[in-house]
């Protein structure tokens, strides 16, 4: 018996003037309409984002956080950190002092200044047409409204009573008291005018009438922010993505505090070990869970958006842990795990410039608190990523940024693009990614199979909320039962999970080239309400 695909996937979406996917139809129709009216892969992702925070409300929002991987026509391979840090007054003595042993993961002291829009203005500067225009589709939206999905309902219901404390959040999720039905329009007309005056001015995110009303609602509600740490998380540089090499392909990815650095690392202890055995096998589970393994025990031990351990794994630790094999196996004691709560695109233009774009209010609706008159629910990455252990690397710290689950991945060969992805799921984005990547590369599987095969997962991770968990691989199902035996068999704690329609399991987007034919293969997870789209 083989491992099946989840849903019976459709063909990939086939093209050659470009490509979109995501996780809603409609932030790929804007996408994919921004292309065929001859904007580029920057103008197209500046619109999907927009959409996205309308149509996926308990996934991204202006409040949260992004990362970008941006490959040039050139071949020039670039990313940007949209992530921010905790507030000047959030020192470690400052939590202990109000009586916390870790940092909350809601209200105003779970909040680290957003990134997502200066992540924004990086991809702005190389965009062909003005932001006014390019997010008009969402104020739209927004004015309208959008009706309420499955999906939108579930997230409301799982945190109906932290919305309902929030006059703003219950205002547009709990409409009359109530919980929506599917197919209610959810109105955001504060959020339009909100996207219509940060349009037309980015700058007062940071540095003007927002960064005002959010650092007075933050301090009011005693969370220490000065204003300063909002002026300094403006600029987000592009800088050089990080790379390894993989089944003889340049495997790209987004630096710290992005956990990036981790594919590359299962990427290195991977290699040569999966092409030749049977796909999703025993053996190849349990290659994928102790690569998994090493890396988290690395994070957690080393660690820290401000040092360098993340390249002694890749220098060193790769190599050590790749020789183990599969007599090796054991249940590990880790860290902890949760599966998050983001949401991610993926787009090539017809000149060949793709960008992996992935945000996040970090966990469903992030801090469930919203700025006073914006419409704009804060994330609670500060809450979610920083520990309060003393001396940690990743310990909660003034102008530290805690570290991330995000990440986007893109790869190449001989600086032609291969395939540019991504997929949200918390600390299992890592996981997923490296099976994917191993889909498309060991197995050549095209990209709507790679994201629909069932996926498997470690936990626990590293998140801060859920350190000291018992150890256990997840798996979804599809896999045999003969597969999840042997590996019990050997010692690991199977956890046997349903498909994860609309839920955990991520909803991993995919655009390979076919360079040879120029052809654009375009892939969305059967896991949410997603779509590709080429033209």
């Amino acid at each position: 018996m083989t491992v099946r695909p989840l849903r019976h996937p459709p063909q990939p979406a086939l093209g050659t003037r470009g490509a979109v996917s995501s996780s809603h139809r409609a932030v790929s129709q804007v996408g994919a309409a921004v292309l065929a009216a001859g904007g580029n892969a920057f103008d197209a992702t500046l619109a999907m984002a927009a959409m996205s925070w309308l149509h996926l409300p308990g996934q991204c929002g202006v409040g949260g956080d992004a990362f970008v991987l941006v490959r040039e026509p050139d071949g020039r391979t670039w990313t940007t950190n949209g992530s921010g840090c905790g507030p000047d007054g959030g020192t470690p003595d400052f939590y202990r002092a109000a009586g916390l042993d870790e940092v909350p993961l809601t209200g105003a002291l779970s909040v680290a200044v957003p990134g997502a829009l200066a992540a924004i203005e990086t991809l702005r500067s190389r965009a062909t047409r003005d932001l006014e225009d390019l997010w008009a589709p969402a104020v739209r939206a927004a004015e309208d409204g959008v009706m309420c999905t499955p999906k939108t309902l579930a997230d409301v219901g799982e945190q109906a009573a932290a919305l309902a404390a929030d006059p703003g959040a219950a205002q547009v999720f709990l409409p009359g008291g109530r919980l929506p039905r599917v197919g209610d329009v959810l109105r955001q007309r504060e959020l339009a005018g909100t996207l219509r005056r940060l349009a037309a001015d980015p700058g007062a995110f940071y540095d003007g009438w927002f960064a005002d009303r959010a650092v007075s609602a933050l301090a009011a509600a005693g969370a220490p922010f000065s204003g300063e740490e909002w002026r300094s998380a403006a600029d987000a540089p592009a800088v050089p993505a990080l790379q390894t090499e993989y089944a003889g392909r340049t495997l790209h990815q987004t630096p710290p505090p992005s956990a990036g650095w981790m594919v590359l690392h299962a990427a290195r202890i991977l290699d040569g070990e999966l092409a030749d055995r049977e796909q999703l096998d025993a053996e190849s589970v349990h290659w994928f869970v102790e690569a998994a393994r090493a890396s988290f025990r690395h994070r957690f031990d080393y660690c820290g958006a401000d040092n360098e351990h993340w390249r002694t794994a890749l220098e060193e630790t790769a190599v050590r842990h790749a020789r183990r094999g599969v007599e090796q196996a054991r249940a590990t004691t880790a860290v902890g795990i949760g599966a998050g709560d983001t949401t991610s695109m993926v787009c090539v233009d017809a000149e060949g410039t793709a960008v992996s774009f992935i945000h996040s209010l970090a966990l469903t609706f992030g801090s469930r608190t919203t700025v006073p008159g914006t419409g704009v629910l804060l994330n609670n990455r500060l809450g979610r990523g920083a520990y309060l252990i003393d001396g940690h690397p990743n310990e909660v710290r003034p102008r530290r940024k805690p570290l991330h689950t995000l990440n986007a991945w893109l790869l190449s060969d001989d600086d032609e693009l291969v395939a540019v992805g991504n997929c949200p799921g918390g600390d299992a984005q890592v996981q997923w990614n490296m099976q994917v990547i191993s889909h498309l590369v060991d197995h050549g599987d095209d990209p709507q199979r790679a994201v629909s095969l069932p996926r498997v997962s470690v936990h626990p991770g590293s998140d801060a909320h859920t350190l000291g968990d018992a150890a256990e691989v997840r798996c979804e199902e599809g896999i045999p039962e003969h597969t999840l035996a042997r590996l019990e068999s050997w010692g690991h704690r199977v956890r046997r999970l349903p498909e994860q329609h609309g839920g955990p399991g991520g909803s991993a987007c995919v655009v390979s080239l076919d360079s040879e034919r120029g052809v654009l293969q375009a892939a969305a997870d059967p896991r949410m309400d997603g779509l590709a789209l080429a033209l």
